[in-house]
This record gives C-alpha cells, structure tokens and sequence, in this order.
C-alpha cells in the first residue's frame, strides 16, 4: 500500500498545505482569520446545521439500512447477489444527476404532488424541495448504500445456531431480534453510522440544490466565502476547521476498526 499512500499524499496534501497557508494570512502568520469566523453568527448558526443535517441524515440512514440489510441477510445467496446490485444502484450514478431528479420528483409540480392531485382530485403542492425534507431524502438516497455493507456483514456473520438455540429455548421472533439480532449486528451498525456521519459533514452538492437557505451547510459555507464575498483566508479557516472536524470523528472510527480487526 505504500506506493498508492506516497501517491495520494503527494496529490492531497500540497493543496492542503496552501489551504492551511492561506487561512493564516500566508507569511503574516496571522489567526485573525479564525478569529472572525469563529466569533461569526453566520459560521455558528452554518455549524450547528451542519451537525443536525449529518446527525439526522445518518440516523435516519442507518434505521432504514438496517432494515434492508436484515432482508438481504435473509435472502438466498445467490437472489442476495440479485438485490445487491439494486442496493448499490445510486452508488452508480452521479449525486448532481440524482439531486436534478429528485427536484422532478419532489418539486411543487413534480410526480408526487401530480399523484396525490389525481388522487384526492385537487391541486397538492406540498413543500418536498428546497427544505429540509428535500435534504434528508437526498443525503439517505446517498448514504443508504454505504450502511447496509458493513450492517449485512455483521448479520451473516451471526452463527445460525444462535437463533435455533434463542428459539429451542422458547424465545419468540421479536424477543430474538432484540437479544440476539441487534446486540450483534452492532459493529457493523456503529462503523456504518461513524463512516456516513463523516461523509456527511463535508456534503455539498445536495444541501446546494436540495436544501433551502437555512440548510447551508459549512462546505456551503466556503463557497460563499470563496465566491461570493471573495474572502480566501475565511474560507480557508473554515475549510480548516470543517477538517479538524471530520478528523475528530474519522480518528476514533479508526482506532476502533484497528481495535475490532
């Protein structure tokens, strides 16, 4: 692995170290940059989003990627192999064409609200878009995937004599699910709910087209900095601090992967 680890190293961290340069004031060395967005109601506000979209986007990915990967784990092997490949689908396709999809889907005059106005026979228009509900749709689209692989590793990794032994002892479908089911399946559930939080923090393209203007998220928020206010040591700190970030949850999913293998 050293060859490719040289290779990504000599490709991400020059950048990276201009960026952390340039957050400083370059050869001033001057934090003032930091200080400012750190004391910034807007940067507050764009952190506290940040981490309640991440929070509840992978909350609510991994409840519905267990889900799938309980009945993938249930399946024949080879009819396994089948609704793999539908689970890993939207893995396929590019996050921009998805997001331009779901406005069709989700928009005022989109299909759901077409639907649901040939249904009750009245015009719907319910707000699926540009809000939060329109976020968290496309951000668990995306996540889905990415929980139900190490969650379908722990389940077919329970011994079937586990559950025979559960039922031969009198214990009912629900009771086995709750002793047996979910307290061993929770490595995968827990690495898969660290990695998309992770991912999520750093979302960009989905709360942009997505989201509305309260749901900008810090990656969003360095682009205004970089574009529109053209401010490059605020968008550089921010930048940096939106890394540190990552880097305080990405560590401990290491050292507890290391720990597990």
């Amino acid at each position: 692995m050293s060859p490719a680890a040289l290779i990504s190293a000599g490709i991400v961290l020059p950048p990276l170290v201009y960026v952390i340069y340039t957050s400083v004031h370059g050869a001033s060395l001057s934090l003032t940059a930091y200080g400012d967005v750190l004391t910034s109601s807007l940067f507050r506000h764009t952190f506290g989003t940040t981490l309640a979209i991440a929070g509840s986007a992978s909350l609510l990915s991994v409840l519905l990627g267990f889900v799938v990967a309980l009945h993938l784990a249930r399946q024949h092997p080879r009819r396994r192999a089948v609704l793999m490949v539908l689970v890993l689908l939207p893995l396929w396709t590019s996050v921009l064409v998805k997001c331009f999809a779901f406005t069709i889907i989700l928009g005022r005059d989109g299909v759901i609200n077409n639907f649901l106005s040939w249904i009750l026979d009245t015009k719907v228009q319910l707000p699926l878009v540009l809000n939060r509900i329109g976020l968290l749709v496309g951000m668990t689209n995306f996540l889905i995937p990415l929980v139900v692989l190490p969650v379908l590793a722990s389940l077919l990794a329970i011994d079937g004599a586990i559950y025979r032994a559960a039922s031969i002892m009198g214990a009912k479908p629900a009771r086995i699910f709750w002793t047996v089911t979910v307290p061993m399946s929770l490595p995968g559930v827990v690495a898969g709910l660290l990695s998309i939080f992770v991912m999520s923090l750093g979302a960009f393209i989905v709360p942009a087209l997505l989201g509305g203007p309260q749901d900008q998220m810090l990656s969003n928020l360095v682009d205004f900095y970089n574009r529109e206010i053209l401010d490059w040591p605020k968008a550089s700190a921010i930048g940096v601090v939106l890394l540190g970030l990552v880097f305080m949850f990405a560590i401990p999913l290491a050292l507890w992967r290391r720990r597990k293998i």
